[in-house]
């Protein structure tokens, strides 16, 4: 069984037992439920429901296990010729989360 869900304007396949990387939740502490209502398509065998846009009543709990921080990207801006050059950087922070169970 898995299920298709939105949070954060991204798409996420999921099924029970998963640990899924979504965008920083800071209201939320580890070991706390986290509910995604917003369930795109719920798939179990050959028993599909797709919704329009949400299927009714689905839901998708998981439990929070820590906030961690990506990749760090580099950016850098330079201009040839014209002694310009700036560098800065980007850590986007994500709060992993283990699904525990899916209802359609």
């Amino acid at each position: 069984m898995y299920a298709v869900i939105s949070t954060s304007g991204k798409q996420y396949q999921v099924a029970v037992d998963d640990v899924l990387e979504v965008d920083l939740d800071a209201s939320k502490n580890v070991g706390d439920s986290v509910d995604f209502d917003k369930v795109l398509m719920v798939a179990d065998g050959d028993n599909v429901k797709v919704g329009a846009p949400y299927v009714e009543g689905g839901k998708v709990v998981a439990e929070v296990i820590k906030s961690i921080g990506g990749e760090k990207v580099s950016i850098t801006k330079f201009r040839r010729r014209k002694h310009h050059q700036k560098v800065t950087g980007h850590r986007q922070w994500y709060t992993q989360v283990k699904i525990t169970g899916i209802n359609a």
